[in-house]
């Protein structure tokens, strides 16, 4: 797994994504790990699979957060199961928390757990919003779409610092951008950005904002967002005032269902550690939540 070649007390995240359904049991192609670093003191997230049936999800947890919450790993285990995935079989967020307070129950797990509104779009996250204070904000559609043209003025005079040799701790090579280079970074990224807030702002005035963990998903495209776009992209969070506590950006190559990675494992390490520093650095620097993490 790269994330365990990874050393150091970057944020990052573990995950397990979801699996088919296989004949009643857990099979374990089910559980696959996404590329994730567990921070030093801080806990992981094991990502439990909506589409297994009820009594499936105390066997994952028996099998993987228990065993590593008894060796001192602390796991903070997140039900998912996006709004596509219940519209093609049918169900209701709610049936999700119901299967996973009866998991916890069953397991006796006396430590945090959550509910992820996985995929959610402002359109179709209102029916989540009571039974779930994980929210999973996936802007990928508003990729390449224009913003304002005087929004992505504002953005680049308000942000000079992404202009020049930007060097970071832990990053392979320094980065080097024009006014040009984060003018374009910021058209392609910035109206996506602006969505991520409004449902952000949403969810909130719903929930609260003490009451809501919030990933903002860019993975769900084409074309995989460099370390200096992600930065960019951090940057334009920060001004939308979303208290993201994980950012999912599109990496080299793909994650598959029941297969770790398929692609280039030495671009992605480089890849990857590159959004690690970048992380560690737009929290400094945009005041970005300390335990903001990498899925």
């Amino acid at each position: 797994e790269v994330g365990s070649q990874l050393g150091g007390d970057l944020p990052g995240r573990v995950e397990a994504v979801e699996g088919e359904q296989r004949g009643g049991s857990v099979q374990q192609d089910d559980v696959a790990h996404r590329a994730g670093l567990a921070g030093e003191g801080a806990p992981g997230d094991l990502g439990v699979v909506g589409r297994l049936a009820a009594d499936e999800k105390a066997e994952v947890m028996r099998r993987f957060a228990d065993p590593a919450a008894a060796d001192g790993i602390d796991v903070v285990p997140v039900w998912n199961k996006s709004n596509r995935e219940h519209t093609f079989i049918g169900s209701e967020p709610q049936s999700v928390f119901d299967a996973a307070k009866n998991a916890v129950q069953e397991l006796g797990w006396t430590k945090g757990w959550h509910i992820d509104a996985d995929h959610i779009r402002l359109e179709t996250v209102d029916r989540f919003i009571p039974c779930s204070d994980f929210f999973t904000i996936d802007v990928a559609d508003s990729i390449g779409k224009p913003a304002a043209p005087g929004d992505v003025q504002a953005f680049v005079d308000r942000h000079p610092e992404l202009i020049g040799t930007i060097s970071l701790p832990g990053v392979s090579a320094p980065f080097r951008t024009t006014r040009s280079d984060v003018e374009r970074v910021t058209a392609k990224y910035l109206l996506a950005v602006q969505d991520a807030g409004k449902i952000y702002r949403h969810i909130i005035a719903a929930k609260g904002e003490g009451n809501v963990i919030a990933e903002v998903s860019m993975d769900e495209t084409d074309a995989p967002q460099t370390p200096v776009e992600l930065l960019i992209i951090l940057a334009a969070l920060a001004d939308e005032k979303i208290r993201l506590q994980t950012i999912a950006p599109k990496f080299t190559g793909r994650f598959n269902k029941g297969v770790d990675y398929v692609g280039d494992l030495i671009q992605f390490e480089k890849e990857f550690n590159d959004d690690l520093a970048v992380i560690a650095h737009a929290i400094q620097q945009y005041g970005l939540p300390a335990n903001l993490k990498l899925s």
